[in-house]
């Protein structure tokens, strides 16, 4: 079930070619549909990512909450998904960072966008750095 606000954002996106106004103005966003390691239904969720040579980086920070986002539960339990970037949609398979890549790739986001320090900030837990690569359709 997505809410009301990543809907907005998911309607906004779809309507202007994967750009968006509000709190994500500029930033580079991808919605991503994975599959309910529950309810195996899709899902989608928009979510800022980090170019990263032919890789997409996306952060499971949460906003900083204690516990991981769904999709990245639904991408531990299923690492099959569609993202859509700008006007295009394809499959990617989604492999996880660990150690110094994870640090890496987790201080260049904070870098472009300095609210993922906060988010480390505010939690205990290790927050996961998700690389998106595409595969063939």
């Amino acid at each position: 079930m997505t809410n009301s606000f990543n809907q907005q954002i998911i309607d906004e996106f779809r309507a202007n070619e994967g750009r968006v106004g509000g709190p994500f103005e500029g930033a580079s966003l991808v919605l991503l549909t994975t599959t309910g390691a529950k309810s195996g239904r899709p899902t989608t969720t928009p979510v800022m990512y980090l170019p990263d040579g032919d890789r997409y980086v996306v952060i499971a920070s949460n906003a900083g909450a204690d516990n991981h986002p769904a999709w990245y539960h639904n991408l531990r339990a299923t690492p099959t998904a569609t993202a859509e970037v700008g006007v295009e949609t394809f499959d990617v398979k989604a492999d996880f960072a660990e150690g110094e890549e994870r640090d890496a790739l987790y201080a260049r986001m904070v870098e472009i966008a300095p609210g993922f320090a906060e988010y480390e900030a505010k939690t205990s837990r290790r927050i996961p750095v998700v690389l998106l690569s595409r595969t063939a359709s």
